[in-house]
């Protein structure tokens, strides 16, 4: 038991350091920030191994972080081949697809209304398709490899962005299209000056809620079928096996993929809508 009242020692300490820097106003600026996210990080995983070794927890429910790391450090060619195969490949393939040709279709939607009444129902009917269902027959219409992952992933990205993108492009007030009118402007200069600016923080909302949809539809996707590589793959099988600790490593290199993938778009925005309210300090 000392392994989790020291656990429950270092949770209070860093409570308590928590609270002297929002007093001190650290929290108010990028470092402090940061630094209040890490020390809450850290103590999640010294409180999630003083847990698992003072109630010494089953491996088999719950394995330590310090054996997910072990884990993760020995099985490292292991886990970049299932990363290049999953989300190089899969998922983010399917993420570019997805999201061309949601912007292809917003942009027809917005040139030519009618077809909103069609596309929009067309749309919601797929985007409301179980992936469990609809990730075997993507299987066999594409084969094992991670050309059907993609398949599921255009799938899943393309209605959310598709969404966004129309609403965004109809946000412009009358009176600014009135005025683009008066200019003598072309549907394709009003589109580039005045419809597309507007519609970007709506657009990059759609590409942070289908970040997270991809990586989800890749793994899901190769439950049902994939070669002998893939973090489904890997997921699945060592599940069977009851290797968790492969399955937390597999667990941890997602979360750091969409991390990386959100934070590259949030990247993105900022300096695409620095104009926008929302971005302004």
């Amino acid at each position: 038991m000392i392994w989790f009242w020291g656990a429950l020692g270092f949770w209070a300490a860093a409570w308590a350091a928590n609270v002297a820097a929002v007093r001190l106003g650290l929290a108010q600026h990028r470092v402090g920030r940061l630094g209040i996210a890490l020390l809450f990080g850290v103590t999640l995983l010294v409180v999630w191994e003083g847990y698992v070794r003072g109630f010494q927890v089953s491996p088999v429910i719950l394995p330590a972080p310090t054996a997910i790391a072990a884990k993760f450090a020995t099985s490292l060619p292991t886990l970049w081949a299932d990363f290049v195969q999953t989300v190089v490949k899969g998922a983010l393939s399917g993420f570019a697809i997805g999201v061309g040709a949601a912007f292809v279709t917003a942009i027809a939607i917005d040139r030519f209304p009618f077809l909103q009444r069609g596309l929009l129902p067309i749309g919601n009917f797929v985007a409301a398709l179980p992936i469990v269902g609809l990730a075997p027959i993507l299987v066999m219409w594409f084969g094992f490899d991670w050309h059907s992952k993609a398949a599921v992933v255009v799938i899943m990205v393309f209605f959310p962005v598709l969404v966004n993108l129309v609403a965004g492009l109809q946000a412009t007030e009358r009176m600014q299209r009135d005025l683009m009118s008066t200019w003598s402007a072309s549907y394709v200069q009003s589109l580039i000056k005045l419809r597309l600016p507007a519609a970007m923080p709506f657009f990059f909302n759609g590409l942070k809620i289908a970040s997270t949809l991809a990586l989800i539809g890749a793994i899901v996707a190769e439950f049902f079928g994939s070669p002998i590589v893939g973090m489904g793959f890997r997921i699945s099988t060592e599940v069977g096996r009851l290797g968790l600790d492969m399955v937390w490593a597999e667990i941890v290199v997602a979360a750091l993929a969409g991390s990386a993938l959100y934070g590259l778009i949030a990247f993105l925005e900022r300096r695409v809508t620095f104009w926008h309210p929302s971005q302004r300090q």
